[in-house]
């Protein structure tokens, strides 16, 4: 039998947030949706509300295919270089 001890640290990661936005007037949303059922509602109409709001743009879903992973690394970039913010959720 092999035990592992669950304190052990990881490897050290160096995170940050992103800065935060001024404004959102006029800016660009991305939705990354996560294949929940009904994500892809709830997030359009999170969207919408910030379009009307806020006169921001939509911009097409960005999507990942397993809701308890992160979304891969090509997604997220792609979003980071299309939008100004990105919304996501749980559909459930």
């Amino acid at each position: 039998m092999q035990l592992y001890d669950p304190t052990v640290a990881g490897p050290e990661r160096n995170f940050s947030r992103a800065p935060a936005l001024a404004s959102l007037e006029g800016k660009t949303i991305g939705i990354l949706q996560n294949g929940k059922l009904n994500a892809v509602n709830m997030l359009q109409e999170t969207a919408q509300l910030f379009e009307q709001r806020h006169g921001c743009t939509i911009v097409p879903i960005f999507s990942k295919s397993n809701a308890s992973a992160p979304a891969p690394g090509e997604t997220i970039q792609a979003a980071a270089t299309d939008v100004d913010f990105l919304i996501t959720g749980l559909g459930d």
